[in-house]
């Protein structure tokens, strides 16, 4: 019933955020169009302290980020300026490019808080990397709240799961769905909600095919197999899936087909011949470059 189990690897990214790092690892580089998992936190961040990500780009994907606790301010080179809040789901598609940044809302950053939540990357298939970069909120409201099992709630993020159908449409036809269990409760996930499925766990434990997965891991199912879940403790997880995708190259930002389209948005960054933020323009982070030998 479970390919693999995946440990998540924590990463210190300053201004007081903390995250673990669960997609890509080596042994999974992705599942479907899904590339990138960081689960945020959760950390209580002192009056003040507040955290930014400074404005910087994105080629060949969509940036998914959702928030169980805490707030941030989203900015683009769209002119896009979003307050995004617990429940919240934003989805940003770089396309060609876009720069955005994340910083601390001026009111969270002053009563400080818990901050909680999840950032996500798709992949986009090759005929639509090079589109437009686009952006869009979806308040919580808007996102189909399910039940699937009693002692189970949650609601479906991006695509289709549990009889319910999301808003957001993406070209890469991900499934993307946020779970709460109370202890000892049990939701199957079924063979055709995608054809590769992980579970990640951003709280609790569950049991799954008699293997414990526990908090900041995730189980990569098997594929065309029900799959049935148990929390073991009350737990909080996401399920993603898609059809299995074309490898991507990945490079600090940048997600794209081929070499060549990553090499091109370096050298843009690098020359500094992107777009800016209208509001954000005075900050931007550096292109890392390869350690000497």
């Amino acid at each position: 019933m479970i390919e693999r189990v995946i440990e998540g690897h924590r990463r210190d990214l300053g201004g007081g955020m903390v995250v673990s790092r669960m997609l890509p690892v080596a042994q999974r580089r992705m599942i479907g169009p899904f590339v990138f998992f960081d689960h945020m936190g959760p950390i209580e961040l002192a009056p003040g302290q507040g955290f930014d990500v400074r404005p910087h780009p994105h080629i060949g994907l969509s940036t998914v980020t959702y928030l169980y606790a805490g707030e941030n301010t989203h900015r683009d080179s769209l002119g896009n300026m979003v307050v995004n809040r617990a429940g919240d789901l934003n989805v940003m598609t770089a396309g060609a490019g876009i720069v955005h940044s994340e910083r601390a809302d001026p009111a969270f950053r002053q009563r400080g808080g818990l901050m909680h939540g999840a950032q996500i990357w798709v992949a986009l298939p090759e005929a639509n990397e090079d589109d437009a970069p686009s952006f869009a909120h979806h308040p919580e409201a808007t996102l189909p709240a399910i039940a699937p099992a009693d002692g189970v709630r949650g609601r479906v993020l991006i695509g289709a799961a549990f009889g319910a159908r999301s808003p957001v449409v993406h070209p890469s036809a991900p499934v993307l769905v946020d779970l709460e269990l109370v202890a000892g409760a049990r939701v199957a996930i079924a063979a055709d909600v995608a054809h590769e499925r992980g579970v990640f766990v951003l709280a609790g434990e569950l049991a799954i095919a008699g293997e414990v997965v526990a908090v900041d891991r995730a189980a990569v199912l098997a594929p065309d197999a029900e799959v049935t879940i148990v929390a073991a403790t009350a737990s909080r997880i996401i399920v993603l899936g898609g059809a299995a995708f074309p490898p991507r190259f990945i490079e600090w930002n940048f997600v794209g087909s081929s070499r060549e389209r990553i090499d091109r948005a370096k050298a843009a960054w690098r020359a500094q011949t992107m777009p800016k933020i209208p509001g954000d323009d005075q900050e931007f982070t550096p292109l890392p470059e390869p350690h000497a030998g």
